[in-house]
């Protein structure tokens, strides 16, 4: 039996000889290899960790102690020293979460994989123990991969830091990256410590004793007199003076923490007796940890761009990918015309969050180095940094994924949007993204945009519109721009019939025009984005039932164009087809602008319940919600057959309601039915 096989909880480390965690380490680094490359996954970042983590359970008691990953793509090492192996479906549907998953085990606690919020986590987790008298319970964060470069870590710090005596261990795993390598002053401060390893000043500095003789000293000089404070000011002085020297650990002691490190983090002794003393210190304690993304496997520490951050499937001997497909991704649409767009303006810059490759500026930053800027995983600076750049005579073009953008919310309606400064935001992997689950669904941002004033919203549905509505948005230099769109494949272009007069188009029209003076075709469907393939197959399931129907790409979703509002006073009920949350969506301000101009029309939303999505393919997921073609032709032939609310209105203005059609008397059967049930 394998030593990792062994392993079943944290307890079972602790019998562990030195040869047998050796032994441990690689073994853990042979199944992440075997495992992930199989599925796909985070692998670098756990490669770099495997110590780490060990040494984190080894110490500490989980989860009587609460260990806390920023970000939670870290934590593959944790479950399987928590007693999780099956890593057969790792990211697919009824498998192992990419994050920390509560409904896994108790070991885990923050769900969410955004960044920098952990150490919020332990300070109330923290404040918690101690105001309900839990004095030996200590919080331990693991935070590592950029996240110490977003502004919300620093406010925790700051407040942890503000109480001595909270037992709270900041474990920072300095691997110098984030999906690329890290940036900013406090990224250069940390590269800069990297050169002093000091564990045996670290030890005598973490010992309560020192903190002691150091308080009564201060104590008896200050009752000395003047000249006593003098002394002290003067020894305190030349004490900072030496430790800087040694070790410049001050962007910490100032902030009122103990520092330890760095050390080297894939030394596990080096490690836990680093850790031991941050423990038994028993407030505040920073522990710097030097380790390397993709440590002991070839193929992750070579790749340059990100040393295998997240991959796909690969061959776990050579790390090449194994996907066969040449599909063109939204995201590289993206990536080739804004560097043109860059080419031919001057004044269009770029601004990513710790994430250049991912969301495709890495072109455009090749070409123009001075007009990207990566701020780090920051998209409240990115955004306001933005709208001041926009003040300065630039256009900047913010590009997110489509998550992140509740990070930046209120800079975008605060700071952009009342100020009617022209910037621009991507929004990628919009709407269901798949296997990474909950937190990094980019559901939210049609409903969250809907209340910012003056702001301007495209969704394209193919590679011809993201190019055209792209260079449509950076035109605009009075108001806050996005264009979203979702993961994956653009798949083959979708043509219009017609662009009529605001620049909706018209996809299709199914079924045959009534001849009645008046009279009304049955369904407009209104596709959002990249549904235009679901409503296109909705329209041509109408039509087999004899519905006729009208598709439309309003192309700019807001402000909402008038020509929807005209096509809807045609038609008998309208049905809007989003892959955002139904509430407050895009279906949800048509509605209100119909009511606005007269129209009462009967309109059905169709999108995402507002619920966390679990993981799996973005097939899988819609089809969990009912947001597939099959489902929704059958709801909306039950709405025109007047069986299911919202009801279609009359056929013409003297027909009353429409007959049902011969041949769909099934469907209306069964579409009463689910209604009743």
């Amino acid at each position: 039996m394998s030593v990792l096989e062994r392993v079943s909880g944290p307890e079972d480390l602790a019998g562990l000889s030195r040869a047998e965690l050796t032994e441990l380490a690689a073994e853990i680094r042979d199944f992440l290899v075997t495992h992930v490359s199989a599925t796909g996954g985070h692998l670098g970042p756990n490669l770099g960790v495997v110590e780490l983590t060990v040494a984190v359970h080894r110490v500490f008691d989980s989860p009587r102690d609460s260990i806390v990953f920023d970000t939670g793509h870290q934590s593959y090492v944790h479950k399987l020293l928590t007693g999780r192996k099956d890593f057969s479906t790792l990211r697919q549907q009824g498998g192992l979460a990419g994050y920390p998953d509560r409904g896994e085990s108790v070991h885990d606690i923050v769900e969410s994989s955004h960044a920098s919020s952990s150490l919020s986590w332990a300070d109330g987790i923290s404040r918690g123990y101690a105001m309900t008298g839990q004095d030996d319970r200590h919080t331990v964060v693991v935070v590592g991969d950029g996240a110490l470069t977003g502004g919300m870590a620093w406010e925790a710090v700051n407040n942890i830091a503000s109480d001595r005596r909270r037992k709270v261990v900041i474990v920072v795993n300095d691997n110098g990256r984030s999906y690329a390598p890290t940036v900013g002053g406090f990224a250069n401060h940390l590269a800069e410590l990297q050169a002093s390893v000091q564990q045996g000043v670290d030890a005598v500095r973490t010992d309560r004793r020192y903190e002691q003789t150091l308080e009564s000293v201060k104590r008896l000089l200050a009752s000395s007199g003047p000249l006593g404070e003098m002394v002290y000011r003067g020894l305190h002085g030349m004490k900072q003076g030496i430790k800087d020297v040694v070790v410049p650990q001050g962007i910490f002691e100032d902030l009122g923490m103990k520092y330890v490190g760095p050390v080297d983090g894939h030394d596990l002794e080096a490690l836990e007796q680093a850790l031991s003393n941050a423990k038994n210190f028993g407030g505040p304690v920073i522990v710097h940890a030097i380790t390397e993304k993709g440590h002991g496997y070839g193929p992750a520490t070579a790749h340059v761009d990100d040393q295998f951050h997240a991959v796909g499937v690969i061959d776990p001997v050579t790390g090449r990918s194994t996907a066969t497909s040449s599909e063109r991704s939204w995201t590289a649409v993206f990536r080739d015309e804004i560097a043109r767009i860059a080419d031919e303006r001057e004044d269009v810059v770029g601004i990513t969050g710790a994430m250049l490759i991912p969301v495709g500026l890495q072109k455009m930053q090749a070409a123009h180095p001075e007009r990207v800027v990566d701020v780090g995983i920051a998209e409240q600076h990115a955004i306001a940094m933005a709208a001041g750049m926009a003040y300065g005579g630039l256009h900047p073009v913010v590009a997110l994924y489509a998550t992140f953008l509740n990070r930046g919310f209120d800079q975008l309606l605060m700071d952009v949007a009342l100020h009617r400064a022209g910037v621009t935001v991507v929004l990628d992997r919009a709407g269901v993204t798949g296997p990474d689950g909950p937190s990094h669904h980019g559901m939210w941002d049609l409903a969250l945009l809907q209340i910012v004033p003056g702001l301007h919203l495209a969704a394209p549905r193919d590679e011809p519109t993201l190019v055209e509505e792209l260079r449509e948005a950076v035109a605009v230099d009075d108001a806050p721009t996005v264009v979203r769109y979702p993961k994956g494949s653009v798949g083959a272009p979708v043509p219009a019939l017609e662009r009529l007069g605001d620049g909706v188009d018209v996809l299709a029209r199914r079924g045959a025009e009534s001849t009645a003076p008046g009279a009304r075709r049955d369904v407009l469907l209104v596709s959002v984005g990249a549904m235009s393939g679901l409503v296109l197959d909705v329209a041509d399931r109408l039509e087999a039932h004899g519905v006729s129907s009208t598709v439309v790409d309003p192309r700019w979703v807001l402000p909402v164009p008038g020509a929807v509002l005209e096509l809807a006073a045609q038609h008998r009920i309208v049905v809007v087809v989003e892959d955002g949350v139904r509430a407050g969506g895009i279906g949800s301000r048509i509605r209100q602008e119909m009511r606005a101009a007269g129209v009462d029309t009967a309109l059905n939303e169709v999108g995402l319940p507002t619920e966390f999505l679990a993981h799996g393919s973005r097939a899988q997921v819609l089809e969990r919600v009912g947001l597939t073609a099959r489902r929704v032709a059958q709801d909306t032939l039950a709405s025109v057959l007047g069986t299911r609310v919202p009801y279609a209105r009359s056929a013409g203005p003297d027909t009353g309601a429409g007959p049902v059609v011969p041949g769909r008397q099934d469907v209306a059967d069964d579409a009463r039915l689910r209604h009743r049930g």
